[in-house]
């Protein structure tokens, strides 16, 4: 199985990041974010939202690669009576500086999907 990944050269040869290590990465992050109940799946079939348990997060996280920046797609799930718009910035930054500062590819662009919302006792 064929997984894409980020590369980038150094003086000793290449170094490729697998994708799928950057989205469990950009998860741990997000989870850790206030006002961030976890990541969404969607189930094709009937079109429900469910909360993607630890083990398969990366679902709900897109990584794409062009011209040797990232692009991050998160599909989310918020706490409810959160700002949407706080939660978002706090989002951001923090993927942003994280993220960059593990894989040293810088980022793009970093867009939210909010695909529900729970409420957290």
């Amino acid at each position: 199985m064929n997984m894409k990944g980020s590369s980038m050269n150094t003086h000793m040869g290449n170094i490729v990041i697998n994708n799928e290590v950057i989205a469990q990465y950009a998860g741990s992050v997000a989870v850790e974010c206030f006002g961030i109940v976890g990541m969404a799946g969607i189930n094709v079939k009937d079109g429900l939202v469910r909360l993607l348990k630890m083990d398969s997060m990366t679902r709900g996280i897109n990584v794409s690669v062009k011209n040797n920046k990232l692009t991050l797609d998160f599909h989310v799930i918020v706490a409810y009576g959160v700002s949407i718009s706080a939660v978002a910035d706090n989002l951001i930054s923090n993927e942003k500086y994280k993220v960059e500062e593990f894989t040293g590819i810088n980022i793009e662009k970093i867009n939210i999907f909010i695909d529900g919302v729970r409420v957290i006792d």
